[in-house]
């Protein structure tokens, strides 16, 4: 009886620990489902929603445009305050050693040497600015003013010399004849077009006006939004960390951190030393240009600085305007500045730049030369000054995503490895490679006597 009683326990025991088994593998089975069953939800979600801003591009841009149009002053503020932080830093460490050296209380010393640190960031913005407009708007009035002095001057010499050369040919002719046409033609489009468009052309320039005086709005807005951003920055690092650690394990987090540190130094770096290299240039180009006595010096070399900000077209953008500007006044003069500015730029890409900015995006000329190309066609001027830090962030990542799946494969990491790698094996994952002979050793296979003649030696 006992040992029924036994058989019969160990039957159930049995019995409920398969029905255990089974409930367990058919609850394993429902959640692959689920997830299966997810994944493709969120895959047809996001190909209507691909399909709909394709065919619905125009109102997507539109919405997008609003959002964008809403958020400008934070936009605007959030890049003041990552550009004036290392103003702010260096400014607050030497307010903390003063303060520290006075024994004020820590909590109060740093609250101090924040504001102040703060404050005298803005300082510097509105300086800078400050320097900027009263370096800018001057020598373009005093340009302008030149320029309609002199202008009728030189197109009458021109058309005098013109005359000399022409007078004795059918060619004058033509030419005069071309200008009564072109005369008349501007004469009928001025009373036909352009009058009856006039309050047109009131209406943009009203609408102009008051873009820009939303913009100037935006910007003093954008000002507090810094302010504020550099006053909390700590607290907002730490509440944005706490909800990448809420969504996502800690080994994803750590690598989003990484990536946006590095994507920190190299924007950083790349911004900070392209505004240095380019306040250098636009100093040596003043300097240059007062020696060689260029027309609008100033103006000059305002134009061949800032557009030196761009890398690698840079100069040369700069140089067109430049060259315009003084080629009017004085044709030699220009060709002074032309090979002044070739000079110059060879000076920068191969000594001055390299020094300051070093290798802060880790791209080569080749990728620089396309980063500009591809996001200046598509974002116009911003995308050729940021298109370079902008891609080394996206060159960072991708070849971290590389270098982690050659690791899993248990392969190099080395480009050199792979340049003339034939194939890999799948099982012992050895390389082979292609029979490469340098030209070098062919010269010197050359020079070596053959061996009849080393019989004969």
């Amino acid at each position: 009886m006992i040992d029924e009683e036994i058989r019969r326990q160990t039957e159930k025991t049995i019995e409920q620990k398969s029905e255990k088994e089974l409930a367990y593998l058919q609850g394993l089975e429902t959640k692959k489902y689920v997830k299966i069953g997810i994944t493709a939800f969120i895959t047809v979600v996001c190909c209507i929603l691909f399909f709909f801003i394709i065919l619905r591009f125009d109102g997507f841009t539109d919405v997008w445009g609003k959002i964008f149009t809403a958020a400008q002053p934070i936009i605007i503020g959030l890049v003041l305050a990552y550009m004036l932080n290392p103003v702010m830093r260096f400014c607050e460490g030497i307010i903390l050693k003063f303060l520290h050296r006075r024994k004020v209380k820590e909590k109060k010393a740093k609250k101090m040497a924040r504001s102040l640190g703060v404050a005298s960031s803005v300082i510097f913005l509105f300086l800078i600015l400050g320097l900027l407009i009263a370096a800018i708007v001057p020598a373009t009035i005093s340009s302008i003013a030149s320029l309609t002095e002199t202008l009728p001057t030189y197109v009458d010499n021109f058309t005098d010399k013109l005359d000399d050369v022409l007078k004795n040919t059918n060619l004058a002719h033509t030419i005069e004849s071309a200008m009564d046409y072109i005369t008349n033609w501007f004469q009928n489009y001025v009373e036909h077009t352009l009058k009856p468009q006039a309050q047109v052309y009131v209406a943009q320039i009203t609408s102009g006006v008051i873009s820009i005086v939303k913009v100037i709005a935006n910007f003093l807005i954008g000002i507090f939004v810094a302010v504020y951003v550099m006053m909390i920055q700590e607290t907002l690092t730490g509440q944005s960390k706490k909800i990448l650690y809420t969504i996502f394990k800690p080994k994803r987090a750590n690598i989003i951190i990484k990536t946006v540190r590095k994507s920190s130094d190299i924007f950083g770096g790349f911004i900070t030393g392209k505004i240095l290299d380019s306040a250098i240039i636009g100093v040596i180009a003043y300097i240059g240009c007062c020696i060689m006595r260029i027309p609008d010096s100033l103006l000059v070399s305002i134009i061949i600085g800032i557009t030196n900000i761009i890398p690698f077209f840079g100069p040369f953008i700069g140089a067109i305007p430049a060259l315009l500007l003084v080629v009017i006044q004085s044709p030699i003069h220009a060709l002074y500045l032309l090979i002044f500015i070739l000079i110059l730029q060879q000076v920068d890409g191969n000594i001055i730049g390299p020094k300051i900015l070093g290798n802060s995006t880790g791209l080569s000329s080749f990728w620089v030369m396309f980063s500009i190309l591809v996001f200046g066609g598509m974002f116009g001027f911003a995308g050729m000054v940021f298109g370079v830090p902008v891609f080394g962030v996206i060159y960072y990542i991708v070849q971290q995503l590389v270098n982690y799946g050659l690791g899993k494969r248990g392969l190099p990491k080395e480009t050199t490895k792979y340049i003339y790698l034939e194939a890999v094996n799948e099982e012992s994952k050895e390389m082979s490679f292609l029979e490469y002979e340098s030209p070098y050793s062919k010269e010197e296979k050359a020079k070596e006597p053959s061996k009849e003649e080393k019989k004969e030696s």
